[in-house]
């Protein structure tokens, strides 16, 4: 099967009723978003920061996948898909997606403060005073700014196998992950998706599909199966 790479962004759990750290207004209860999703939060004030991600915790949960969640998932049928995504919710893998790596964590996974490494399914809220077996508070596996992005290292070597790639609901600002578009070798055919083209003048074999990515993936769905069947 030809490896069909896919990337994703913010806009894809947007169409599910999720916010999004570029909301207009840039806030959340009045606070910054950096003040709760950066180390230098965590150690100010870790309450204020684990009461964010319970909250958005919750509101995953809540929602439900939407057609491009869908679209994506059924894809699998005719390639061999791979995801990489800039989400932290696990709506991808609800709609079944088998191969899903996430760059900045997953909200319903937390870890203790002193190690990265292993980790422990959440769906409640993280207490302070909630302790992992090695003593330090629990905190949501999650990239917080400012810190480094391990699973970048891990995703370079799926964009350079890519045979077909697929950039869906993402701006392309959010940096490393907008720099992994670069390691996609030029001779691929490369959709882009979203509502606003990101900036890709810069690579070959670009075809914009400037749509919502619920509306740009059925488009592009019906046009890939009616490739595969010619």
């Amino acid at each position: 099967m030809k490896k069909l790479v896919v990337l994703t962004g913010a806009g894809i759990s947007a169409e599910s009723g999720l916010r999004t750290f570029r909301d207009s207004d840039g806030l959340w209860e009045g606070h910054e978003v950096t003040s709760v999703a950066t180390p230098e939060a965590w150690h100010r004030d870790p309450k204020l920061v684990l009461d964010f991600y319970n909250m958005r915790r919750r509101d995953v949960l809540a929602t439900q996948p939407n057609a491009a969640h869908y679209a994506l998932a059924s894809l699998q049928d005719m390639y061999d898909v791979h995801i990489v995504t800039q989400n932290i919710d696990d709506l991808h893998e609800r709609v079944g997606s088998k191969k899903v790596l996430h760059l900045h964590g997953e909200i319903l996974k937390m870890r203790s403060e002193q190690n990265e490494h292993r980790l422990f399914p959440i769906t409640d809220d993280i207490t302070i005073g909630e302790l992992a077996p090695d003593g330090g508070q629990f905190r949501p596996h999650v990239v917080w700014f400012g810190e480094p992005v391990p699973m970048i290292e891990s995703a370079i070597p799926i964009m350079m196998e890519a045979d077909t790639f697929i950039l869906a609901g993402t701006s392309l600002v959010v940096y490393p992950a907008a720099g992994l578009v670069d390691y996609v070798p030029d001779h691929v055919t490369k959709y882009v998706i979203d509502k606003t083209i990101p900036p890709v003048s810069r690579y070959r074999n670009v075809v914009p599909i400037e749509q919502a990515a619920t509306t740009g993936m059925a488009a592009l769905l019906k046009a890939l199966t009616a490739d595969k069947q010619s």
